[in-house]
Protein backbone atom coordinates (compact mmCIF):
# COMPACT_ATOMS: atom_id res chain seq x y z
CA UNK A 1 0.00 0.00 0.00
CA UNK A 2 3.08 2.18 0.14
CA UNK A 3 3.18 2.47 -3.55
CA UNK A 4 3.25 5.41 -5.47
CA UNK A 5 0.39 4.52 -7.41
CA UNK A 6 -2.46 4.48 -4.97
CA UNK A 7 -0.99 8.41 -3.92
CA UNK A 8 -3.89 9.49 -6.75
CA UNK A 9 -5.57 6.79 -7.68
CA UNK A 10 -8.27 8.81 -9.34
CA UNK A 11 -5.79 9.19 -12.15
CA UNK A 12 -5.87 5.35 -13.65
CA UNK A 13 -7.23 5.35 -16.74
CA UNK A 14 -7.64 1.41 -16.85
CA UNK A 15 -9.95 -0.83 -15.73
CA UNK A 16 -9.32 -1.45 -12.10
CA UNK A 17 -10.75 -4.82 -10.18
CA UNK A 18 -10.49 -4.87 -6.25
CA UNK A 19 -11.05 -8.08 -4.53
CA UNK A 20 -10.96 -8.19 -0.49
CA UNK A 21 -12.63 -10.38 1.76
CA UNK A 22 -15.34 -9.60 4.22
CA UNK A 23 -13.40 -10.20 6.98
CA UNK A 24 -10.25 -8.55 5.77
CA UNK A 25 -8.16 -6.48 8.02
CA UNK A 26 -7.22 -4.63 5.41
CA UNK A 27 -10.53 -4.12 3.53
CA UNK A 28 -10.78 -0.63 4.07
CA UNK A 29 -7.71 -0.07 2.09
CA UNK A 30 -9.50 -1.49 -1.12
CA UNK A 31 -13.33 0.46 -0.22
CA UNK A 32 -11.53 3.85 0.58
CA UNK A 33 -9.11 3.10 -2.96
CA UNK A 34 -11.97 1.86 -4.89
CA UNK A 35 -13.88 5.51 -3.57
CA UNK A 36 -11.06 7.46 -5.27
CA UNK A 37 -10.79 5.67 -8.23
CA UNK A 38 -13.14 7.47 -11.58
CA UNK A 39 -14.75 5.81 -14.52
CA UNK A 40 -17.09 3.21 -14.94
CA UNK A 41 -14.48 0.15 -15.77
CA UNK A 42 -13.83 -0.39 -12.34
CA UNK A 43 -14.95 -2.97 -10.05
CA UNK A 44 -15.43 -3.75 -5.73
CA UNK A 45 -15.74 -7.13 -5.24
CA UNK A 46 -15.75 -8.00 -1.52
CA UNK A 47 -15.91 -11.53 -1.30
CA UNK A 48 -18.63 -13.11 1.99
CA UNK A 49 -16.81 -14.40 5.04
CA UNK A 50 -13.46 -14.49 3.55
CA UNK A 51 -10.30 -13.68 5.09
CA UNK A 52 -7.28 -11.61 3.28
CA UNK A 53 -5.27 -15.51 3.52
CA UNK A 54 -8.73 -17.18 1.82
CA UNK A 55 -8.11 -15.05 -1.04
CA UNK A 56 -4.74 -16.55 -1.52
CA UNK A 57 -5.42 -20.11 -2.41
CA UNK A 58 -9.16 -20.40 -1.02
CA UNK A 59 -8.53 -21.86 1.97
CA UNK A 60 -10.92 -24.97 2.60
CA UNK A 61 -13.76 -23.08 0.80
CA UNK A 62 -13.78 -22.29 -2.88
CA UNK A 63 -13.65 -18.59 -1.85
CA UNK A 64 -11.73 -16.88 -4.99
CA UNK A 65 -14.45 -15.27 -7.39
CA UNK A 66 -13.28 -16.83 -10.45
CA UNK A 67 -16.11 -15.97 -12.32
CA UNK A 68 -16.04 -12.53 -11.33
CA UNK A 69 -12.36 -12.13 -12.57
CA UNK A 70 -13.35 -13.87 -16.11
CA UNK A 71 -16.16 -11.91 -16.52
CA UNK A 72 -14.25 -8.39 -15.62
CA UNK A 73 -11.15 -9.80 -17.95
CA UNK A 74 -13.43 -10.22 -20.83
CA UNK A 75 -15.08 -7.07 -20.29
CA UNK A 76 -12.05 -4.78 -19.77
CA UNK A 77 -9.49 -6.50 -21.26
Amino acid sequence: MNTKILVHPEDLKNAVLIVHGEKAHSRYMGEDTFKKLKGDNKELVIVPNATHTDLYDGGDHDYIPFDKIDNFFKKNL
